[in-house]
This record gives C-alpha cells, structure tokens and sequence, in this order.
C-alpha cells in the first residue's frame, strides 16, 4: 500500500490528537495552487498564501483558527482599470474526529487538510464590484474614456431650454431672501 504523501495544506495532528488542551502555532507561505476566484478579481495561480495557524485539541476534534494574507488581482468595477488589492481573512471551523457525526471537515491520517477551509474564507471575501477607489467615476457613457483620466475640456451636455434659467441661480441667491429684515408698521 501506497502512502499518500501530505500536500502543502496538510498540518500534521498525531501529537495532539485527543489531547485536549494541548496546541501547536505554524507560520506558512504557500502558493495557490490554483486561481482562486471568479469575478472581476481573483487571486491568481502561484500567488503566494501567508498563513499563520492555530490547531487546538478539544473533545470533539481539532479546532483550527487562523489568518491568511494574499493580494487579488482584477480589474475596477466602474473604469475597468487594472488592480490589485490586499485580501486579509480571518477563519475557524472544527475538524471532527472520524466516527462522530458527519461534518463538513474531519481529522484524516493525523492531519488536518486546510486548502478548502482557505480557498473558500479568500473566495468569499472578495468583492463583487471591486473598484480602483472608493469615489472612481467610472467610463463616460459617451467616448468610453475613464473619467479619471479626462483632461477636462471635454464637451460638455446641452442644457434643456427649459432648465437654463436655474443655471443663473446660486445658493447664495436663496439666503438673500430669507436673511432680509422684516420690519412691523406703527
């Protein structure tokens, strides 16, 4: 029989597997083993994964804390920029002992496997409409230029005959009204 040889998401358990109390910390950086993502960013291939892990020994299993650092990268929302952003996630899920009730994790071989676990705390997190920054003007509807990088002489929209009488008016021009003294007669 052939032994399987433990992938990179693998932390081995056997020294604290049914001890309850006990624990172990691991620092790791791992590339991704694969993208990671769907949308308009994603985490790419080989883009590496820092970990820091926390394995505790409880009664039902072994729980598993942690955090991981990557960077995504994609495009903008709004102006379709490229970009690329950090991705900071916290995660902590049970890994059962076999033979209790089913779950979605288990101790297997004394370790614990955690690349779903990570996969899918990055995945989630992502954004869905990322943008380059939070007040990005997007594409103008008429040239498909980014707004951002508009020099600024662009032409601008015809006014409605109707509307350009309330270009004339200024905030200014309301308080006037308002701040004006009222006077009683004798």
């Amino acid at each position: 029989m052939r032994t399987r040889r433990p992938g990179p998401f693998q932390l081995p358990v056997r020294d604290i597997e049914r001890k309850p109390g006990e624990m172990r910390e691991h620092s790791l950086e791992i590339p991704a083993p694969e993208k990671w993502g769907e949308g308009l960013v994603s985490v790419p291939e080989a883009e590496p994964l820092e970990l820091e892990v926390r394995l505790e020994s409880v009664h039902e299993g072994i729980l598993v804390s942690g955090t991981v650092d990557t960077t995504a990268t994609g495009v903008c929302g709004r102006c379709l920029i490229d970009i690329e952003e950090p991705v900071e996630v916290e995660f902590q899920e049970l890994f059962a002992y076999p033979g209790n009730e089913a779950s979605d994790f288990d101790v297997q071989d004394d370790h614990v496997d955690l690349e779903n676990l990570v996969r899918d705390a990055i995945v989630l997190s992502l954004p869905f409409q990322p943008v380059c920054q939070p007040d990005c003007p997007g594409l103008d509807p008429n040239t498909g230029e980014r707004l951002t990088e508009s020099p600024g002489d662009t032409e601008q929209t015809p006014v409605d005959s109707r509307w350009a009488a309330l270009q004339q008016y200024t905030p200014d021009d309301g308080d006037a009204h308002r701040a004006a003294p009222k006077t009683e007669k004798s």
